[in-house]
């Protein structure tokens, strides 16, 4: 039997479509995602203020290169094993949090580049424009600032959110849960017998992954106001 094959049976096997047996591709693909919107989530609410504040007193520019190099450079694989080790250290719970602190790392550089780097690059003139309307300072970040910088913002959260959709897969090796992820480990741990298994996992994270990458495109076409584009910035991931 080929690897074709194989999958064929795999997927056609009774409770491979249920929403409540943890062996169903639905019931791991919303594994999957709950855990990577919350790490976004966490990431965004943890980078956003932080970035739009520094921006807009431009100040952390060195921080915010720091955190585009530091996206860049870190390994996905190396942050989980490192944290997971870490707990098991520090008999700290081992089945979630490891992997979640991990995928807050690589969510939070993209985040706060891009939006650093979209606050610094609205037109001093619109802000000093609002600002001579009576426009106080946290009125200038949160609705002039941060609605003109939203097409940078939403670029860098589809890099970290595509970037943790990918990384909770490989989070499956360390993690209990692991959405789809499972797949592929589980298949690894059957040998020859498992190949089905792995090539089924695996072209599920890739239209999980594109689902993804569609329903960003999507939601940036629903926030980003009319006649707004994508400014250039050395800062900005895309």
């Amino acid at each position: 039997m080929n690897i074709i094959d194989e999958t064929v049976k795999w997927l056609g096997e009774p409770n491979r479509w249920s929403w409540t047996d943890k062996a169903g591709i639905p019931y791991r693909t919303v594994e999957h995602l709950e855990l990577s919107v919350l790490s976004l989530l966490l990431a965004a609410l943890l980078a956003i203020p932080a970035a739009l504040f520094l921006a807009h007193y431009r100040r952390g520019a060195f921080l915010a290169a720091t955190a585009v190099n530091i996206g860049r450079a870190i390994p996905s694989f190396g942050l989980v094993v490192l944290f997971w080790f870490l707990a098991s250290r520090w008999d700290v719970d081992t089945r979630v949090l490891p992997l979640l602190v991990a995928l807050l790392v690589l969510a939070l550089p993209p985040l706060f580049s891009n939006t650093y780097a979209g606050v610094v690059q609205v037109e001093p003139e619109t802000v000093d424009a609002a600002r001579g309307t009576g426009f106080r300072e946290w009125q200038l970040m949160l609705r002039v600032e941060l609605p003109l910088a939203s097409p940078v913002i939403l670029a860098g959260a589809r890099v970290a959110f595509l970037q943790v959709v990918a990384t909770v897969a490989i989070g499956a090796i360390v993690n209990d849960g692991g959405g789809l992820g499972r797949y592929i480990v589980d298949g690894f741990a059957l040998g020859a017998s498992g190949r089905g298994e792995i090539l089924a996992g695996g072209v599920a994270v890739v239209i999980l992954a594109l689902l993804c990458e569609g329903a960003f495109s999507l939601i940036t076409r629903w926030l980003v106001p009319r006649g707004l584009t994508m400014p250039r910035n050395p800062h900005a991931q895309s």
